[in-house]
């Protein structure tokens, strides 16, 4: 294949790519969208998933525990998010969509306003 062809193809999937994202519009899928327009790779989103199921676990044995303050495990989370994600928007999108519900909940009283 040669490079005018590999062009031809990128393109081509640009564009079917931002017409998938028009018909996700109206979809709650929100965390989807935001890993398609944020351009991150399948390994940045399994990372993400494993760390949100450790921070998640880590969370529940705090709170068997007796405890009530989770910004350290706030500070975890924004430190594994690629930089050009903020928290808010990637806590939002996993509400919206309904991963991680209570691991996000808590995280989003820890955003500022």
């Amino acid at each position: 294949m040669n490079e005018r062809t590999v062009m031809q193809r990128l393109e081509l999937l640009e564009y079917h790519q931002s017409l998938l994202m028009e018909m996700m519009t109206f979809s709650s899928d929100e965390f989807n969208k935001l890993i398609i327009t944020k351009k991150l790779s399948k390994r940045e989103v399994e990372t993400f998933s494993s760390f949100c199921e450790k921070l998640s676990i880590e969370m529940q044995e705090q709170k068997a525990e007796g405890f009530v303050y989770f910004h350290p495990l706030f500070n975890e989370f924004k430190s594994i998010l690629p930089r050009h994600i903020q928290a808010r928007e990637m806590i939002e999108a996993c509400l919206q969509q309904g991963l991680f519900t209570p691991l996000m909940a808590e995280f989003k009283k820890y955003l500022k306003s």
